[in-house]
């Protein structure tokens, strides 16, 4: 058994056992993949993978055992990796952060401005992508920390910490009849057409619960991804716009109004999150003590790798 036989267990799951995928993804050809995988049965005595033909379709009960094996197999060797680059070069490396846009655009600019101040020979790679992509990302080890509202408190495999609590607010242009209410309400918004984000980005879920329990159906004309795009859009008179109040900078928004939200949808909270038992570089933990002062060295490593039960021994 080796290492390359892991990765190759590993990849033909999450390349839809595809052995093609596999050996493009491992710099390998395709019949050193088959012949790694009959070496690994052949070696254990078992089948791995359920076959059709010559394809693989899917994997055997042993086969679907062994996978979370080698997930903590290869988690743990590329943890003896970081382990030693960190007391090798303690202020140099990659930090990979994942993130949403509107994190990546409101949230995390003075934090990430401290960081590189403070390590300025840390490559810091900050990558954009949706909830979803986000938790695939850590999942596989490709990132080490992500910070996002949707998606990361439902992962098993993750350690999540609250980042910030933040609301919705709604926009309108300068003069709109909204403006004119001492707190405008559900009702009073529905007689617009409303432009908001995409289902599942910045706590879409909460708008579409508001007005539901309410039993109102909004018109929503448009939806986005971010809100600078929303804003565009409410300027030109397409709707009115619900985004998170922090997307909105009167000194750069002129021509708009923000009326509170926060009596209107429920407050979201954006989290922070590694995978469970990851082994985080030292200056990993400064970033997240940038981004909550609360979320510590000590706090944040005994929630990702608590500490294991002794065996009592009669």
């Amino acid at each position: 058994m080796n290492f390359q036989q892991l990765r190759i267990i590993r990849e033909a799951v999450r390349r839809n056992f595809n052995l093609t995928e596999v050996a493009n993804a491992l710099f390998t050809s395709q019949s050193g993949v088959s012949k790694h995988v009959k070496d690994l049965e052949d070696e254990l005595g078992i089948e791995l993978f359920v076959r059709r033909g010559k394809r693989l379709v899917g994997l055997t009960d042993p086969g679907k055992e062994l996978v979370e094996i080698v997930e903590r197999m290869l988690l743990d060797a590329k943890n003896i990796k970081r382990l030693a680059e960190q007391f090798s070069n303690r202020d140099q490396g990659q930090l990979t952060v994942v993130t949403t846009h509107t994190q990546a655009r409101y949230a995390l600019p003075q934090v990430v401005a401290r960081f590189k101040t403070q390590f300025p020979k840390v490559h810091l790679a900050l990558h954009q992508g949706n909830p979803q992509e986000i938790v695939a990302l850590l999942n596989s080890g490709e990132a080490d920390i992500g910070i996002a509202t949707e998606a990361l408190g439902q992962e098993p495999e993750l350690v999540t910490f609250a980042f910030y609590e933040w609301h919705h607010a709604v926009i309108v242009p300068e003069g709109h009849p909204l403006t004119t209410l001492p707190q405008a309400s559900l009702a009073d918004l529905v007689e617009y057409p409303i432009i908001t984000y995409h289902q599942g980005f910045t706590g879409r879920a909460r708008i579409d619960k508001a007005f539901a329990d309410d039993g109102l159906a909004p018109d929503i004309v448009m939806s986005a991804l971010d809100a600078d795009v929303i804003k565009t859009y409410v300027e030109l008179g397409l709707g009115i716009g619900i985004v998170a109040a922090m997307a909105f900078d009167p000194r750069k928004d002129a021509g708009l109004r923000l009326l509170d939200g926060s009596k209107l949808f429920a407050a979201n909270v954006a989290r922070i999150a590694v995978r469970r038992g990851q082994y985080l570089r030292g200056f990993a933990y400064r970033f997240i003590e940038l981004c909550s002062p609360t979320l510590d060295e000590t706090a944040v490593r005994s929630a990702v790798s608590p500490p294991r039960e002794e065996t009592e021994i009669d």
